[in-house]
């Protein structure tokens, strides 16, 4: 039997990104998906795309939250799928048989599948992926240097899934997915290879970096102790300005 995988959409007022994303999840080749949409109580027409896209979206609400991350659990609560990914408004599948190829790189059930990111500008032209490589094995240690994996591009056991910690309201997704890597099994996480999704540069952390690299450090430090942590940014510090003296841009 075919995997049922939970793909997650939050959104608030992103009608037009919104649309993008629910036709991505609807070429999706592979077919055993339960679609979760979470909207904010959106004042757009974005209630009116999830109802007239009722074949493919599983279930959905639309009422007031406390922000992206308490919408996530939202999502989390309301999936149904052997596996979790968040696919929020604005991003797409890389192409329409993402789903099929990651699910095909194993012959036997992973714990976690992940892969590249392609970044988008505002109008949509590709600029390459993101500056942090893909680790060709993901364990925890890969999260040192900061999020090596996006959320949109790792596909989870929702056995493997906590809740979004609230209290971080930037960089709750970093997080969260070093926190499912923790827990499983490393013989059972999947590089598939492959470029996932798709989205737009510009997002809450990348408006407000001083307060999510203060974020990312408080992360850091639970996960890792607080003297492996300052080291790590140092070195950090000094790729950084390596890489800026080299190229001239971060």
């Amino acid at each position: 039997m075919r995997e049922k995988v939970s793909i997650i959409t939050v959104c608030y007022n992103a009608e037009q990104d919104l649309k993008k994303t629910i036709e991505s999840v609807r070429n999706q080749t592979y077919k055993n998906i339960d679609y979760v949409i979470v909207d904010g109580a959106s004042k757009d027409g974005s209630v009116e795309v999830i109802k007239q896209n009722g074949d493919v979206v599983s279930r959905w609400i639309s009422e007031k939250d406390g922000g992206l991350y308490y919408a996530m659990n939202k999502g989390l609560d309301l999936a149904c799928g052997d596996y979790v990914l968040f696919l929020n408004a604005g991003d797409v599948f890389f192409e329409d048989t993402t789903l099929e190829k990651m699910l095909a790189c194993s012959q036997t059930s992973q714990d976690i599948y992940y892969g590249d990111t392609m970044i988008l500008s505002a109008d949509g032209v590709a600029l390459g992926r993101r500056r942090l490589a893909l680790p060709k094995r993901l364990t925890a240690k890969s999260f040192r240097w900061g999020m090596t994996v996006c959320h949109q591009s790792v596909l989870i056991k929702k056995e493997l899934c906590s809740y979004y910690d609230t209290t971080y309201r930037i960089t709750a997704d970093y997080d969260w997915v070093l926190s499912a890597i923790e827990k499983a099994d490393e013989s059972k996480i999947c590089n598939t290879g492959l470029f996932v999704s798709k989205f737009q540069q510009g997002g809450i952390s990348s408006k407000n970096i001083k307060k999510a690299n203060w974020e990312r450090f408080i992360i850091m430090k639970k996960h890792y102790g607080l003297i492996p942590t300052v080291w790590y940014n140092i070195l950090m510090l000094f790729r950084l300005a390596y890489t800026y003296l080299k190229f001239g841009r971060i």
